[in-house]
């Protein structure tokens, strides 16, 4: 009896233990699907496939407004469900375009008068006396970008407009259309209305306070901009609203929303349906032919919620937005086949390939796709912008018999719509998706060489083939997105915890989007990134740097992509300067640097320090024994001016020039330590000997001259200053063994005691930030609890700030307001808690 019972007893454990392990499997679940549901993000990514075809939502709710570009123009994107004849908006928002009282250049070289030489005082007064200035058409600007009729190539410009109101409704806004490239102020008959600091906006809208015009007689309008480096433009009008209704007027219910790395999820109600939509990026990095691709995923899938059947019709539309850079360029708008996927594609008639080139410009030239697998409830149509919905609204349909159609999208705004007449819903799921493409035909300028896309296989393959793989290849891809999720997230959460891999799964999609992949004639990887809404220059050395996390962590071949231009600029003879190059130029022409200065300490060792954290991760300095002399060369560089720099420009630029720079010295220090253990993975080791001597000295020096009591300095010859030091974090990632390790710990000490409500000041000069760097400083603390007293903050930052872009790595620490940039690469720097072995 004895036997039994205990056979009994230890059944009951197996059970009992066996409930309580599902029990804990099911909570961690559940903790992971609300982890994402309560998530706000600044902006929501979900159509995100390079610098120039990406998409966000700007708002806590789908349909609360358009769907936008990075830069803020909109790319609109609408969807509709109508159930049992009636329609619920869950995407999007009808935003008819203003129209024009008083013309920019945009639609009419107006013009105005202008002078480059400060004037005298008053001269914004409507009164002011401008006989002596010059006169010239806007816009006003650098020559061959925007609509400049009038080159501005000094530093600064002063512009003056006068005009006569024409007849408009009384009731109706007038709004200020302005754009400016960089530093503004605009004032209107006498009054400032506008002052921007430093940033270069386009097509920014402000509504005006009418009882500052003379609505029946002369106005003047007085601007001026201040160039400081790269692009430069003015240009501004008064338009008023339009009278078109929007016709998609009732809204979905939206439930919650989730992001992952690959894919934003959004659950909605739509009276007695549930719908769901996913937005499906599929950057997987080890596998760069479908990472390349240019097709995106929009997955929807509708249920029945109260036990009835319900008649249901979903519908998309997009327009001719994606493919141009301005709406007074004409596009044509058409359709087509291939296999059994039906498309409706959109470009620009004049198709200036490879033309513009810049900071907030658009693409205008190759395709724009809205695509979908052949089904006999589907038709994909082209239309008016108001008509098309209205035929929905009314009966579920859309018409499909224009087959071409051309249109100024300043006077007129077709659609490329999708519906799917779905029928009887029940409980039982219906399910559907479709896919956005763009083909861009050129991708790259490279030393006057023009590279295709990765994914073309060097012009073998078609956007044509690429939607049709990418619609065989559908579910396959859906469930390797959903796997690469769960492992981001789970090893994010190992590293950080919950709030940092929240960061992470944000920065993802953003930091991958922002660059180009291609082959260079030789077949050489280049991975090249855009400064996005910085100053527009591609394959910037100090953006890969911080980018560089991301990309160590889960496919290296990638940031060699981004390290072969500099590499290959350097050693073609085409940069003959003893360090490293800033840029290649200027997006997407990569022919040679065109950033207005130089960052030699930065730039070398960046370079460096990168190189032998590619040897680390791969276990081999292959790819550095590639580059040898070069990096020597740098190397030496940094041997030489690295300890005390002099006034050079570091990453932080925008802070300015300094000397002195005690974390610029530990980069370099960082650099020539990185040197000396490249050598001696190649089996140099008299060099390795020599490199990694100096570097412990150099850093031994720097802690006399850099001492500050209980930390260390901003700057070598100022006591009473403080900066982070991110920079050091590598000699604990590389295991360079250069710095004492109480000299983290001291820094780590007293930053806790600098840090405001939304992060850790730069340095003590200002209030503001770089979240980047943050993560980086706080890599160095020796324990979790303490990295997340940094990462809580930015956290905050991100789900609170009251700027609604792509995630901003610039921004104020006491109020989480944006300083500057937005949707940039670094945010890939967020993943360098997971480099620690």
């Amino acid at each position: 009896m004895y036997s039994i019972y205990k056979q009994t007893f230890k059944q009951l454990i197996v059970i009992f233990a066996g409930i309580l392990m599902f029990s804990c499997n099911t909570q961690t679940e559940i903790q992971k699907e609300e982890a994402g549901a309560e998530f706000r993000a600044p902006a929501y990514p979900l159509i995100t496939i390079d610098p120039y075809t990406s998409a966000w939502s700007m708002s806590d709710q789908l349909f609360e407004t358009p769907v936008k570009h990075w830069t803020g123009r909109n790319h609109s994107l609408i969807g509709a469900l109508r159930v049992d004849g009636e329609t619920y908006r869950f995407m999007g928002k009808e935003e008819i375009p203003l129209e024009p009282v008083v013309p920019n250049a945009k639609l009419e070289a107006w013009e105005g008068k202008y002078l480059t030489k400060k004037p005298t005082s008053g001269w914004e007064k409507p009164d002011f006396n401008d006989a002596s200035w010059n006169s010239g058409k806007a816009g006003f600007g650098t020559p061959n970008t925007f609509q400049t009729s009038t080159p501005w190539e000094t530093e600064h410009i002063w512009v003056r407009r006068e005009f006569t109101l024409p007849t408009v409704n009384p009731e109706s806004d007038l709004f200020l259309v302005y754009s400016h490239d960089d530093d503004f102020e605009l004032y209107l008959n006498g009054t400032e209305i506008v002052n921007t600091g430093n940033s270069a906006r386009s097509d920014v809208i402000l509504k005006l306070d009418k009882s500052l015009l003379n609505l029946d007689g002369k106005n003047t309008i007085a601007a001026h901009c201040w160039d400081r480096g790269g692009l430069s433009y003015v240009d501004f009008g008064i338009f008023k609203e339009s009278e078109i209704q929007p016709v998609f007027a009732q809204t979905a219910v939206q439930n919650s929303v989730k992001i992952t790395a690959t894919q934003t999820k959004y659950n909605f109600s739509c009276g007695p349906v549930d719908l769901k939509v996913e937005f499906v990026s599929p950057l997987l990095m080890d596998d760069l032919d479908l990472l390349s691709r240019p097709v995106n995923y929009i997955n929807y899938e509708v249920v029945s919620t109260d036990g009835k059947s319900h008649e249901v019709e979903v519908y998309f539309e997009a327009t001719p937005e994606w493919a141009v850079n301005e709406l007074s360029q004409e596009v044509e708008v058409t359709n087509g086949k291939t296999g059994n996927i039906n498309f409706l594609k959109t470009g620009t008639t004049e198709q200036p390939v490879l033309e513009k080139k810049g900071d907030n410009v658009r693409i205008d030239w190759g395709y724009f796709y809205l695509a979908s697998p052949e089904n006999e409830n589907k038709t994909l149509a082209i239309g008016d912008f108001a008509g098309m919905k209205k035929v929905f609204a009314e009966s579920g349909n859309v018409e499909g018999a224009a087959e071409r159609t051309t249109a100024v999208l300043s006077k007129s705004m077709p659609v490329l719509a999708c519906n799917d007449a779905i029928g009887n819903v029940s409980a039982k799921p219906a399910k559907g998706y479709l896919m956005l493409a763009y083909d861009d035909i050129e991708s790259i300028q490279y030393f006057g060489d023009n590279l295709k896309a990765w994914w073309t296989k060097d012009g073998q393959v078609s956007c044509n083939e690429a939607l049709t793989s990418a619609a065989q290849d559908h579910q396959n891809i859906m469930e390797r997105c959903d796997t690469v999720d769960e492992k981001i997230y789970d090893e994010a959460l190992a590293a950080g915890g919950e709030n940092y891999a929240r960061l992470c799964l944000l920065a993802y999609r953003q930091s991958i989007a922002a660059h180009k992949l291609v082959k260079d004639t030789k077949g050489n990887t280049l991975f090249l990134s855009k400064e996005n809404f910085s100053n527009g220059s591609i394959g910037t050395v100090d953006v890969t740097y911080p980018s560089a996390p991301l990309f160590l962590k889960y496919n290296p071949e990638l940031l060699k992509g981004m390290l072969n231009p500099i590499f290959y600029y350097s050693e073609s003879g085409k940069w003959n300067k003893p360090f490293a190059a800033h840029d290649v130029g200027t997006y997407p022409k990569a022919n040679g640097q065109t950033y207005g200065g130089d960052m030699p300490v930065e730039e070398c060792g960046n370079m460096i320090i990168l190189t032998t954290a590619i040897a680390d991760v791969e276990g081999n300095a292959d790819y550095a024994a590639e580059h040898w002399e070069v990096l020597t060369t740098w190397a030496n560089y940094l041997m030489e001016n690295g300890l005390d720099p002099e006034n050079q420009l570091c990453t932080d630029d925008f802070a300015g020039h300094f000397a002195h720079n005690v974390n610029l010295s530990a980069k370099a220090i960082m650099g020539i330590a990185g040197y000396g253990k490249l050598a001696e993975m190649l089996g140099k080791n008299d060099v390795a000997e020599k490199y990694t001597s100096e570097a412990k000295r150099m850093a031994q020096e720097w802690m006399k001259m850099a001492d500050d009591g209980d930390h260390y300095r901003l700057t070598f010859d100022k006591p009473g200053t403080w900066s982070q030091k991110y920079n050091i974090v590598w000699d604990k990632l590389l295991d360079l063994g250069i710095f004492p390790e109480e000299v983290a710990q001291t820094e780590i000490a007293y930053y806790l005691t600098k840090q405001n409500k939304y992060g850790l000041p730069l340095d003590n000069r200002r209030t503001y930030t770089k979240s980047d760097w943050i993560i980086w400083t706080a890599t160095l603390a020796e324990d979790t609890e303490t990295f997340q007293k940094f990462i809580d903050p930015v956290y905050g930052f991100v789900t609170e700030t009251p700027d609604r872009v792509p995630m901003s790595d610039w921004y104020e620490t006491p109020d989480a307001k944006q300083v500057g940039f937005q949707a940039r690469s670094v945010v890939g720097g967020y993943f360098i808690k997971m480099l620690e072995k």
